[in-house]
Formats: C-alpha cells, sequence, structure tokens
C-alpha cells in the first residue's frame, strides 16, 4: 500500500508545521510520509519547539524550515495548514489533494520568562499531538476533518 503524503503549512515553518511533522513522522510514519513547509519560511527551528518535542520523545533538531516552493509541483494528499496566515495564503496543489485547516496559537509569539514560553509551546504540543491522534490514525483515515474542520479543495 502507497503511504499518503501530508504536507504541513504555516507562516515560518518553524514551529507549528514541525512539530506536526515530526509527530506524524513519529506516530504513523508506516503510513505516511510527513513534510512541513512555510510561506515565510524562518531561519530555523524554534530551539523551545525542538525542546517540548524532545520531552515528548520526538526529535525535530534536524529538520530546518523550507518554502512552500520547494513542493512545488510535488502530489500531496492531503494539505494541513495550521495557522490561519497559511490558510489565507496557500497556494493551490493540483491532483487529489484535500486541503484542511488545523489552527493553533503561534507559540514563538509566547510572551514571559523563558519557563513560560515553553509551557506555551507544551501547550500547542500537545494539542497536535491529539489532533494526529483523533485525525489521521484511523486505518481508514477516514476522519481527518474531526472536530468539524472542513474540508474545503483549493480551486483557482
Amino acid at each position: 500500500m502507497r503511504k499518503k503524503r501530508v504536507l504541513f503549512l504555516c507562516t515560518g515553518n518553524s514551529s507549528r508545521s514541525q512539530m506536526a511533522e515530526g509527530f506524524l513522522r513519529n506516530m504513523l510514519g508506516d503510513r505516511f510520509d510527513a513534510f512541513s513547509a512555510g510561506t515565510k519560511p524562518a531561519d530555523g527551528v524554534h530551539p523551545l519547539a525542538v525542546k517540548a518535542m524532545s520531552e515528548a520523545g520526538v526529535d525535530i533538531s534536524r529538520q530546518r524550515p523550507k518554502p512552500i516552493d520547494a513542493f512545488s509541483g510535488q502530489h500531496f494528499d492531503r494539505v494541513i495548514t495550521v495557522c490561519d496566515s497559511a490558510r489565507d495564503s496557500c497556494p493551490f496543489f493540483p491532483g487529489e489533494a484535500r486541503q484542511v485547516h488545523w489552527s493553533f496559537d503561534d507559540p514563538a509569539r509566547a510572551a514571559g520568562s523563558e519557563a513560560e514560553k515553553l509551557a506555551v509551546f507544551r501547550r500547542v504540543r500537545d494539542e497536535i499531538k491529539r489532533r494526529i491522534s483523533a485525525c489521521l490514525a484511523s486505518p481508514e483515515d477516514k476522519d481527518i476533518s474531526a472536530g468539524r474542520i472542513p474540508i474545503t479543495p483549493k480551486i483557482k
């Protein structure tokens, strides 16, 4: 059986989409090929995203932000935006790809002490893990829109 290809998109590709890519690869890598990209990629993966994921047993330290253009012309079964800005500027992906939006707070914008910021990264990490578990873990992958998230094809 062919693995389904999933692309997670956010603006900077430094936190949320990187965590989602890491979780999907770690939890369901036998069924999915996971990728992530940004509409305006940052210079690197946020260190607190790396730390929060490490605490969950997932190493994303070798992942790097990538521009969405790096994936132009490629086929994806699912394109999942994880921030509102990326959803609004998501390009058209031809073929069978379904575009889905999962909105998560941007932990990189967290204010406060290092401990307070890390707490926000942990919360968002846990929300992403729950969403991946609920939406992509069923063998049939039928419930990708769990939580009444509309599945809307991007039409140009």
